[in-house]
């Protein structure tokens, strides 16, 4: 019969402890398995399809697959609360749209903080809304549009996708600016606001570009100014509203790519690069530029930043508009 002495006995407890320690100085290397990106509208929009162009790309950089995950609802709270509950592990990840920033102040309540639930990993790119009109609307510039609409009785009417949308607020800020009679028509989705507007429904609207290009380039469709800082390159003879005399005037619909709050600073970093990798590609540039997006890109911080700037000013075109969420 062997006898444990004390010392055997310390040499293989120090044993076992070295054993329990040796698989967290082993941890498989991050992505070892598929990635889920939560968007939060349906199918087939425009930030679904950044969402699956990205996705793509990014599975193909990492090595893992990239599963979208369409959860749509409540202007894209419901996946923003199911990804902000999710573990912070890096395999749970969002995109984070200047909605977000928006249902800040638009709703009362949320299941969710969108300032302190996320961690931004960078942002993916912007979107210009541009100012289109019913063709059989006699303006042809911006100061034409303020003058119709000064010389209307009941002013002019503009759609929008849902009350609460960039779509709206955009007009809302055109709004509070000119101090112009503009009357808001929402609808639920941006197609049947489009739809009104080319019958004649609807005079106005500050449509997204994916969506308004197509009934511009068939010339049912008007464009008047384009809300970005520099014109598009889809439409170079379209003036922006700063070059057309409004200051500061830049709204524009962004994406960007997020995780829960606490997913460590090294799998962030090493997302973000590789998110800075895949809008570098040509294919990407280009997918982007035929919907008339601009890639963005930046640190964690840079979107960190731009998202708190985006909710302060958010709350104040809210709260002026007094827009509620449907």
């Amino acid at each position: 019969m062997t006898r444990i002495t004390r010392r055997t006995w310390i040499a293989a407890a120090a044993l076992a402890g070295a054993g329990a320690a040796l698989p967290a100085l082993a941890q498989p290397a991050y992505p070892n398995k598929p990635i889920k990106l939560v968007v939060g509208y349906a199918a087939g929009g425009a930030t679904d399809v950044i969402a699956r162009l990205v996705g793509q790309k990014l599975g193909d950089s990492l090595g893992q697959t990239v599963v979208i995950d369409n959860r749509a609802g409540a202007n894209s709270n419901v996946g923003a609360e199911a990804v902000a509950r999710s573990p912070a592990d890096g395999y749970t990840l969002y995109v984070y749209t200047i909605a977000n920033t928006i249902n800040a102040t638009l709703y009362p309540k949320l299941g969710y903080d969108p300032e302190k639930d996320f961690e931004p990993i960078g942002l993916i790119a912007k979107v210009p809304n541009i100012l289109v009109v019913n063709k059989d609307v006699p303006v042809k510039t911006l100061a034409e549009y303020v003058a119709y609409t000064k010389a209307q009785p009941q002013g002019v009417s503009f759609a929008s996708s849902g009350s609460g949308s960039s779509i709206h607020l955009s007009g809302e800020m055109f709004k509070m600016m000119t101090k112009l009679n503009m009357l808001h028509v929402p609808y639920r989705g941006s197609a049947p606001a489009v739809s009104d507007l080319l019958g004649g429904q609807v005079q106005s609207m500050f449509d997204n570009a994916p969506s308004a290009m197509p009934h511009i380039q068939s010339g049912r469709l008007r464009p008047i100014a384009i809300t970005s800082p520099q014109r598009s390159p889809l439409l170079p003879d379209v003036p922006t509203f700063i070059e057309s005399g409004y200051a500061d005037f830049d709204v524009q619909s962004w994406f960007g790519l997020a995780a829960p709050a606490g997913t460590p600073a090294a799998i962030v970093s090493k997302l973000n690069a590789e998110l800075a990798k895949v809008l570098a590609l040509p294919e990407v540039k280009k997918r982007l530029a035929e919907m008339g997006a601009t890639p963005a890109g930046g640190s964690p911080a840079d979107m960190r930043k731009f998202a708190s700037a985006e909710i302060k000013r958010w709350n104040a075109v809210v709260k002026a508009s007094g827009a509620k969420a449907d």
